[in-house]
């Protein structure tokens, strides 16, 4: 699957991607001027005092959710609530907590069997990062003036006359093309990794900046950790990034699209479905199985949100993900049914009194969790859609010593449904749902499901042999 095997912790692990500021506040003597109440609706502006320590404090409640790997957004020296506006690539925001907090935070996540990813912000910086802030100082006459793009000097911030980040004032480009650009960078890439022991990078926009980048910066991460995992933020066209000279996986946009018309929007049916699956599958590869598969993230509105509140599409969607190739992830709150819009909406405080948790929803996002553990054949193992049919997709998830059949049906109840298998199959009497224990018979054309609710799914594994 990879290469040396460097990899091979990500076949079953499952990411958890927290947005720091608002996870958990755990020191107080750390926050930001005028923090709102933690409960109040966010905005772009405002800061609710989320920090490291925080994190480091809620690792007992990840772990007991399952989760093997955390995926934190920007925790470097930032004047934003969201930190993609870096001032100092060497320093962890004052208000997150220090380098050794990271340390430590990354030693007690290892203790428990959980990596540490961080978020790699290198297309562009902060107008507060020291470069620019001696280009806005000394114009011709700075040192940085090749750090960045402009059409002239003195830099101009309103319009910017400089390159920027989606027109962004506040986030100035960077020119990784500069040889000292880019040496600074591979000395920030490595550095983490040293000094704190963290376990890999996500790349924030990597189509934004010169692709022949990250092929030198994949290589100075490998060179500090052979194990170090890199994920390339990817929404689209992703042929160039799964070929592992870039990064080793994406996070799964193209993926979430087609997941969303299924199994949510009812935009697709079954054969388009199963269509769209063969092409990512051919186009990944040998590399399904270390893409970062998601469903939400701090740039897109709530699963939950997207479902209108009815948990049961939410339930399909996630049934696929945790059964499907890949790495599957979770934005922190959608497993307790933390619903938002688009962002800020999205980016609102995990609530920790558990009272208002949906406990049903927790509960499903746990047993999906084990399921995977349960089933290495679900993180390992070959695909084959066996039923395609209308609204219908079923298919298998297999290797030398386990089966696995998954049925969806994201449209109208259905009877008398009939799953084929591959005859060597045939050998198991019963079918068990994992989730519900519901026995289905394998007839002598497949399983038999008299019944197949609308919104519903089934996992199904061999229950006992004649």
């Amino acid at each position: 699957m990879t290469k040396n095997n460097t990899l091979s912790w990500t076949k079953e692990a499952v990411i958890y991607q927290i947005f720091p500021e608002r996870f958990a506040n755990g020191d107080s003597t750390n926050d930001p001027e005028n923090v709102v109440p933690w409960d109040s609706p966010p905005t772009r502006e405002n800061f609710f005092g989320g920090d490291l320590q925080g994190v480091l404090n809620k690792l007992p409640y990840l772990h007991d959710l399952g989760i093997t790997a955390i995926y934190l957004n920007p925790i470097f020296k930032a004047n934003t609530n969201h930190k993609y506006d870096t001032c100092d690539y060497l320093m962890i925001d004052p208000h997150f907590g220090s380098e050794a907090l990271l340390k430590q935070l990354v030693g007690e996540a290892h203790k428990l069997s959980i990596k540490v990813i961080l978020d790699a912000v290198f297309n562009h910086c902060g107008e507060g990062f020291w470069a620019f802030e001696d280009l806005q100082v000394n114009g011709e006459q700075s040192k940085y003036k090749d750090w960045f793009f402009y059409e002239a000097l003195p830099i101009q911030k309103t319009p910017p006359n400089y390159q920027t980040c989606g027109g962004t004032w506040y986030l100035p480009k960077l020119n990784v093309q500069n040889p000292e650009v880019e040496s600074y960078l591979l000395k920030v890439g490595q550095y983490w990794i040293k000094r704190t022991g963290i376990d890999g990078w996500r790349l924030d926009v990597p189509w934004k900046a010169s692709l022949d980048f990250w092929p030198k910066f994949q290589k100075a991460v490998k060179a500090a950790n052979p194990h170090a995992y890199v994920i390339g933020e990817v929404w689209r066209g992703p042929e160039e990034w799964v070929n592992g000279d870039m990064c080793d996986g994406i996070m799964n946009y193209p993926l979430r699209n087609a997941i969303l018309d299924y199994c949510v929007y009812d935009h697709m049916d079954a054969e388009d479905f199963d269509y769209e699956l063969k092409r990512l599958l051919n186009i990944y590869g040998k590399t399904a199985p270390l893409q970062m598969n998601l469903l939400g993230s701090h740039d897109t509105p709530r699963l939950l949100t997207l479902c209108n509140n009815d948990s049961r599409r939410v339930l399909l969607a996630l049934a696929f993900m945790f059964t499907f190739i890949g790495i599957p992830s979770i934005y922190y709150g959608d497993e307790i049914g933390l619903t938002g819009a688009n962002d800020p909406d999205c980016r609102k405080t995990m609530p920790w009194q558990e009272q208002g948790w949906n406990q049903q929803l927790l509960k499903f996002y746990k047993a999906f969790i084990k399921m995977r553990k349960d089933f290495p054949v679900l993180c390992c193992g070959g695909f084959e859609p066996v039923y395609i049919f209308n609204g219908v997709y079923a298919y298998r998830r297999f290797d030398d010593t386990q089966d696995v059949i998954v049925v969806l049906n994201p449209r109208e109840e259905r009877s008398q449904v009939n799953i084929p298998i591959p005859a060597q199959l045939a050998v198991h009497l019963n079918w068990k749902d994992i989730f519900t224990g519901e026995i289905f018979r394998h007839q002598q054309s497949g399983i038999e499901i008299d019944r197949l609710e609308s919104k519903s799914f089934h996992v199904l594994v061999p229950e006992r042999k004649l």
